[in-house]
């Protein structure tokens, strides 16, 4: 179960590094060859996993966000 985790994590990270480089790659900027090699690595990835790591960052980003808009706008509402 760690093991798997982690690799979701890694998921994660190689989508965010993608998407950079598909964005820096779109407005015709010369790709490092690590950026290049993340767009290889998440092209070659599973869509489940693909799947998975967006879902993962989704919720991780909704969650945070719905955590700190309570705690920032639970303060100002009265009980």
């Amino acid at each position: 179960m760690t093991e798997e985790s982690a690799e979701i994590f890694d998921d994660v990270y190689l989508g965010l590094r993608a998407g950079g480089a598909i964005r820096k790659q779109r407005r015709g900027e010369p790709l490092t060859t690590e950026e290049r090699e993340a767009l290889g690595r998440w092209q070659r990835l599973s869509t489940w996993r693909k799947a998975l790591a967006i879902g993962g960052f989704a919720v991780g980003t909704f969650g945070l966000g719905f955590t700190l808009g309570g705690l920032i706008f639970g303060r100002w509402r009265k009980a």
